[in-house]
């Protein structure tokens, strides 16, 4: 095999990439991602964990990119670390089937993840079922996992992997949240 057959096998591996850290902008950067991938010829799914609220990015990709699939798998309510509902736990369930789903399907090349390691840190999913899903994922297929509290094990099988550390932050001078800053 010459060199640029092996270089451009390798360029169509794809890769695990991990946002995880306490700072803000983890979902804001991967749905950065998402758009630079679409404007490459991309198809691309986020699956999100957590959250049922429209925020101003799934306004905006239902509004201007109707190819960007988003499903959500959430309530519009914080869910109690310690304590889920089980309304929680089987949301989370729900869109870890989904996830095994759309990953398995074919139809997309990149996969964005939001808010699992949350989900797999809240006990929401099992660690194990997610570290399966992404060994099982096809080679070509660009998986992305965002959220707080990214285990070792995951940090350990990703390619990338970007920690996201706050060292200021608004609330703690009592400025409230804003429409298109923090949703």
């Amino acid at each position: 095999m010459s060199v640029m057959q092996s270089t451009a096998s390798i360029a169509k591996r794809g890769l695990v990439m991990v946002i995880t850290g306490n700072g803000k902008g983890k979902t804001t950067s991967f749905f950065g991602q998402a758009l630079r991938a679409i404007g490459q010829g991309y198809k691309v799914c986020v699956i999100q964990f957590m959250k049922g609220r429209k925020y101003g990015e799934v306004i905006a990709a239902e509004k201007y990119l109707p190819d960007l699939q988003i499903y959500q798998f959430g309530l519009d309510s914080f869910v109690m670390r310690n304590n889920p509902a089980p309304v929680d736990v089987e949301m989370a369930r729900q869109g870890l089937e989904k996830a095994k789903e759309i990953i398995a399907g074919g139809k997309f090349d990149m996969v964005i993840l939001d808010e699992i390691n949350v989900a797999v840190d809240f006990k929401l999913i099992p660690e194990e079922d997610v570290l399966e899903m992404i060994k099982n994922k096809p080679a070509e297929l660009d998986l992305l996992l965002s959220g707080r509290y990214a285990s070792d094990k995951l940090r350990e099988i990703a390619d990338l992997v970007s920690e996201v550390t706050e060292i200021k932050h608004h609330y703690n001078a009592g400025i409230k949240d804003r429409a298109g800053i923090e949703y």
